[in-house]
This record gives structure tokens, C-alpha cells and sequence, in this order.
């Protein structure tokens, strides 16, 4: 470890994402925290929530690993902490049971800030590719794709299509 110390923000976005780690989110959130991500079903209230929440990815993806992928951006009052989530699904998630394959996924939170402690936190990353990598959806631009995409009412269009 180097003699530089790291700012209030870095510590905050790294506590933030070890929180869902295991080791939890008491302290550093606010009592009325408010929390929504991709698989969150309803926006989550309070630290022991998002605790429960984490507890639910880690049952999923028992090996989760949470690493920043660069430094923390914020003025304050909001920040974006940008990282990457890897393991493999190896329990069940709510409905979906293991699939036992990895899972790479790129992702970020946007937060909001009250006196040094997170008041609200959004979470974002793209399902569908985490769908992909789980082996429930198929590859994009593949005739799978092409297929879900007729079922949901987008028509048909042909690549390099300029007429759509």
C-alpha cells in the first residue's frame, strides 16, 4: 500500500461495493437509504434490505467478486462508482435456478449523498447480457435474437438495412 492516502469518496465507493460482498451496508448508508437495481423487484428502504439483497446475490453467485474498475467520480453530494461483477451462478436467484456458468458483468452506481453517507443508490448493467452469459437468452444478432425480437412486435430488419 502506498503512503498516499485516498479520499472520503474512494473509501466510500470501495465500502460500497465490498458491502454487497458480505460486508454489509450499516454505517455507510443512511437509516432511510433507498435502493433499486436491475433484479431488485421494488425499490429497497434501509441498510438490513440491502444486506438481505446482497445476501441473495451471494447465495447466487457464492464466489461473487466485486473489483472497481476505475476511481469514483462525485462532487459530494452524488457519485458514480463504476465496477465489475464476476462468479459463477452456482445457486438459485429467486425463481432461476443455478446455472453453474460464469458471469462477467461491467456495471455502475449512481449515488446520492447525505453527509458522507449514501441516502439513495442506483444500480445498472445490462440484463440482457447477463441473460446471454446465463444461457437464457440468445446471442444479440444472431437469428434467436432476430426471432424474441418478431414475438415482441419489432418487425424484421436486415443488417445494413437503411430503410429499417
Amino acid at each position: 500500500m502506498s503512503g498516499l492516502a485516498r479520499s472520503p469518496l474512494e473509501v466510500l465507493a470501495s465500502s460500497f461495493t465490498g458491502a454487497f460482498e458480505g460486508r454489509g451496508f450499516e454505517g455507510l448508508c443512511t437509516p432511510d437509504v433507498h435502493y433499486e437495481d436491475p433484479i431488485a423487484v421494488e425499490p429497497l428502504a434501509g441498510p438490513a434490505a440491502l444486506d438481505d439483497h446482497a445476501l441473495l446475490l451471494r447465495r447466487a453467485i457464492p464466489d461473487l467478486s466485486i473489483e472497481r474498475i476505475s476511481s469514483a467520480l462525485g462532487d459530494g453530494r452524488h457519485a458514480c462508482v463504476p465496477w465489475r461483477l464476476t462468479g459463477r451462478h452456482d445457486g438459485e436467484l429467486e425463481v432461476l435456478p443455478a446455472t453453474g456458468r460464469e458471469l462477467s458483468l461491467h456495471g455502475l452506481h449512481y449515488l446520492e449523498l447525505s453527509d458522507g453517507a449514501v441516502r439513495r443508490a442506483r444500480g445498472f448493467f445490462d440484463l440482457y447480457d447477463a441473460a446471454t452469459q446465463l444461457g437464457l437468452l440468445p446471442e444479440r444478432g444472431g437469428l434467436g435474437e432476430t426471432a424474441l425480437l418478431l414475438l415482441r412486435g419489432f418487425g424484421m430488419r436486415r443488417r445494413g438495412s437503411e430503410d429499417g
